[in-house]
């Protein structure tokens, strides 16, 4: 058997989110992460995103021997318990990402189930023909790893999402010593993160925003709101350490952030004393000096406490004039317009609102341009396929690879679904097999494709007007006068207008032994363009009785 190992992206190259790899030898795959996306603006409905694993994986469920979670954040074990629906294998990961996996299993109604094995930065883990050593790398969640595989074809170093923060919250600094290594072994390729390929000097660490919350709450008249991500588990510990040096008490608020809190709480990443823990109906019932309360909705979720906030649909609480709202994030690409509108909406309602704009109140989790650098002269591959960003970013990242001596012809730029082949120390690109959007709308999965997408996208854009039409089938007689409904196209005002002369002009073609539906739906959508120059989605609905 050729020494080939295919590697195929099926997401999180070319795109900011949703990244899940395939490793594949022979008749053995490895998986690595199984992530989500947040919707873009025009992606109405859907609740979320994941990858399009379904038809690489067909016929194929047998030889995945394992996947592999290299840390906690939706973005890379948010589609487990889809990938677990389609193949029964070990799930590895360290200690907190498995809790949050389990969590997640058990909102997804699939508790008990996925065999989930624990297992710590620094240990080895052979799947099938793959030695995968887990190290400990930085990021805006404990736990996190990298991971050497051992190959037939060679070793790949795959560095998911890190930064070399010297000061980290936990106290953990990326392991450096693992990374030299690696290097010695000699690195066939290495795939690292390129999410800040574009942002030039060094990543700021996580200890400069305990400061900047300090003053926060030295200056907040009232209640103290942070919106954050449910798994930043490192941003709650920093949020409770405030709340304990100014006396205030904190509570967790919503489904996600009380779950991942507990769970946190329970396995020792998350130290908040007894009494300064509160529950929302008691944080309710304290003056707003004294609490502080933490939720989601940083990127501008409609659905999350912060986009109820914003719009005042928030069951439990509302916002008051004296709140200060502090969003302890940085818009992902692709969501600034979403952050933007709630922001603004949080202004809107009398609020102060804090963005990292204003304060450090966030820093990245992700590298940027002389971590990077740093990265490629401690791993020094022979390959290197830059992973984890949309195209420009790719681009970027492989750039920088050039600049550190790595040969053109030994870096390979790729999006989701082009197959790529390690073999006799060369990357070389495959075949293409789909990597495209797998839409989650409840509990549909799947069923909602682009073409829907574009529908519901015109349906927002010109609304619909629908005509309902009875026919006698012995006369070819109206039974009655059409029944006209129109939303989302024109003004009650100028409906009472439009609607009768439609009824005549669709009266006048049944009239005149017209009677087939598409023809009358073409001439009133015709119609009703040239009135108003503004174009709708015309329905006829035609029952002959």
């Amino acid at each position: 058997m050729s020494k080939k190992l295919r590697i195929i992206p099926l997401g999180g190259l070319g795109e900011v989110g949703k990244n899940m790899m395939a490793y594949e030898y022979g008749e053995n795959i490895l998986i690595v992460d199984a992530g989500i996306m947040f919707p873009e603006n025009d992606m109405l409905g859907v609740d979320y995103i994941i990858p399009d694993f379904n038809e690489y994986l067909s016929g194929k469920e047998h030889l995945v021997r394992g996947i592999v979670i290299t840390h906690g954040h939706e973005d890379h074990i948010g589609a487990i318990s889809h990938v677990l629906q389609r193949v029964s294998v070990p799930v590895y990961g360290t200690p907190l990402t498995m809790g949050l996996a389990e969590v997640k299993m058990k909102r997804n109604k699939m508790a008990g189930q996925g065999d989930f094995q624990v297992v710590q930065a620094g240990d080895t883990v052979k799947i099938g023909p793959f030695d995968v050593e887990l190290f400990h790398v930085c990021h805006s969640i404990p736990d996190s790893v990298g991971l050497g595989i051992t190959t037939p074809a060679g070793l790949v170093v795959h560095v998911s999402d890190y930064k070399f923060d010297h000061t980290p919250v936990d106290g953990w600094p990326t392991d450096y010593a693992k990374l030299a290594e690696f290097s010695q072994r000699g690195v066939d390729l290495l795939l690292a993160d390129s999410t800040n390929a574009t942002r030039p000097g060094w990543t700021p660490s996580e200890m400069v925003i305990g400061p900047a919350l300090d003053t926060v709450f030295e200056n907040a008249p009232a209640r103290i709101i942070v919106a954050s991500f449910a798994s930043q588990i490192s941003r709650m510990q920093q949020v409770a350490d405030a709340a304990v040096k100014h006396g205030r008490k904190i509570a967790f608020v919503g489904m996600s952030m009380v779950d991942n809190s507990k769970l946190a709480i329970k396995m020792g990443y998350l130290d908040i004393p007894t009494n300064t823990m509160v529950s929302l109906d008691q944080a309710l019932g304290m003056k707003g000096k004294d609490v502080v309360l933490m939720g989601t909705g940083s990127q501008g979720e409609p659905s999350s406490i912060m986009g109820r906030l914003a719009t005042g649909t928030n069951r439990h609480f509302g916002l008051k004039n004296d709140d200060t709202i502090v969003l302890s994030s940085h818009p992902i690409p692709g969501n600034e317009e979403s952050v933007n509108k709630t922001l603004n909406s949080l202004l809107r309602r009398g609020a102060t609102v804090i963005d990292d704009t204003l304060l450090p109140i966030h820093v990245s989790g992700h590298a940027s341009q002389e971590e990077m650098k740093l990265l490629l002269n401690l791993v020094r591959p022979k390959n290197f396929i830059p992973m984890h960003g949309e195209l420009h970013m790719l681009k970027r990242h492989a750039l920088m690879a050039e600049e550190m001596g790595i040969p053109a012809e030994n870096i390979t730029i790729a999006e989701n679904g082009q197959v790529m082949e390690l073999s006799d120390g060369k990357v070389s690109l495959g075949e293409r097999i789909p990597g495209g959007y797998v839409f989650v709308d409840g509990h549909s999965i799947g069923d909602i494709d682009h073409k829907i997408m574009r529908e519901r996208e015109r349906l927002s854009q010109g609304g619909i007007f629908l005509i309902d039409l009875n026919i006698d089938k012995f006369t070819s007689k109206l039974m009655h006068d059409p029944e006209i409904i129109t939303r989302g196209f024109v003004s009650p005002e100028e409906a009472e207008e439009l609607v009768p002369i439609v009824q005549k002009k669709v009266i006048d073609m049944i009239d005149g032994g017209l009677d087939d539906r598409k023809t009358i739906m073409n001439a009133i959508r015709s119609f009703l363009y040239n009135e108003t120059k503004r174009k709708t989605m015309v329905f006829v609905t035609l029952s002959k009785v």
